[in-house]
């Protein structure tokens, strides 16, 4: 019996895909749910398993674009018991092969040697997966389709570094997450939207578009690309939820486990170009948003307060924004809000 292999549902906005590496070709013996190949989407990786033990036939190769639920092959299930002999061949065989292996080699003449293209000691080429291919072409919309302006300022850890420290342990303990610094960010970010709504909407045609919620993404980056799973109605969520549900989308997001589902509908997003270093960067939309808030690495450095030179941890944050909507006043005053907050983490339990 020969049992289909079907490219799956991966949500309402995906008809098509890219085949990508494949880990059983045609002749391979799979076990059920032992996985096949990866399915490149424009949002997302997936691997396809076997839906059943025996055979691979496959009628698709890398590159190839398929549609949804299409039969890319087969599963042959007959002779599954039979396994294919591993026994070396005697070494009678061997050493008759070997003779004429040898036989069919002239001695008077030299072996040609083709040298390798001249290109390949400077160059390689790789074919784009299918995710670097989306995200390109995003990059391009976003440059030829909105008027990003980016913002910055910055923003002194002291008050959220002590109380991470002190209260570290408490948190992990009674919630099983650690508490970092992303909740802050976040908490901070959704304050400042219900106070500048323009950076909240999007621009559909000749209207604007506010969003009364607040769904915001967190850029993820993997092995495969950057992907941004979506908090939803983070206002209504508390740190330790908001941990929870962070731990999780980046341990789903780094599997290539994430649906499309899960990356969709976001009102603002957040980047961390911390984690590598960064010092300071300019984010890019996530089209239709209308903003981005851009962290960086943490620094101590020299600043003046109260007629003092003291040492800081300091944070460079950037706003980019999309300036047919936002105007340059809003953008400076949520930037200085989320300021504002992150250096008074204590106005949030007041809601001040």
């Amino acid at each position: 019996m020969k049992v289909e292999i079907k490219i799956p549902k991966m949500g309402e906005s995906i008809v098509e895909a890219t085949i990508g590496p494949i880990m059983k070709p045609s002749g391979s013996m799979v076990n059920g749910d032992e996985e096949i190949l990866e399915i490149e989407t424009e949002k997302v990786n997936q691997v396809l398993s076997a839906p059943a033990k025996g055979r691979v036939e496959l009628k698709v190769k890398s590159g190839d674009t398929v549609r949804v639920e299409q039969v890319i092959g087969f599963i042959d299930t007959e002779g599954v018991g039979q396994t294919v002999s591993s026994t070396p061949p005697p070494v009678e065989e061997i050493s008759k092969n070997r003779e004429l292996a040898h036989a069919k080699i002239p001695i008077d003449e030299p072996l040609e040697v083709t040298p390798p293209p001249r290109s390949s000691a400077f160059e390689t080429r790789k074919k784009m997966s299918k995710v670097r291919r989306v995200i390109a072409a995003r990059l391009v919309q976003v440059k030829n389709e909105t008027a990003m302006l980016s913002t910055f300022n910055e923003v002194d850890m002291s008050a959220i570094m002590a109380l991470r420290t002190h209260y570290r342990e408490a948190f992990e303990k009674k919630h099983g997450v650690r508490l970092g610094f992303m909740s802050f960010f976040i908490k901070a970010c959704v304050s400042a939207l219900q106070e500048f709504p323009d950076i909240n909407a999007r621009i559909d045609g000749d209207e604007i578009v506010y969003q009364h919620f607040y769904d915001i993404g967190i850029a993820v980056s993997s092995e495969k690309g950057l992907f941004v799973p979506v908090l939803r109605k983070a206002d209504q969520l508390s740190y330790a939820e908001l941990e929870k549900a962070l731990k999780h989308y980046a341990e789903k997001a780094r599997a290539q486990t994430i649906s499309i589902d899960e990356m969709q509908g976001g009102t603002f997003t957040i980047s961390n170009g911390g984690v590598y270093g960064s010092m300071l960067s300019t984010p890019i939309l996530n089209p239709p948003q209308s903003g981005i808030l851009g962290m960086h690495n943490i620094q101590k450095r020299a600043v003046v307060m109260e007629d003092q030179i003291v040492i800081r941890p300091m944070m460079y944050l950037a706003l980019s924004y999309d300036h047919r909507i936002v105007d340059g006043k809003d953008s400076i005053s949520f930037l200085i809000h989320v300021k504002k907050k992150l250096e008074t983490p204590e106005t949030f339990l007041l809601d001040l």
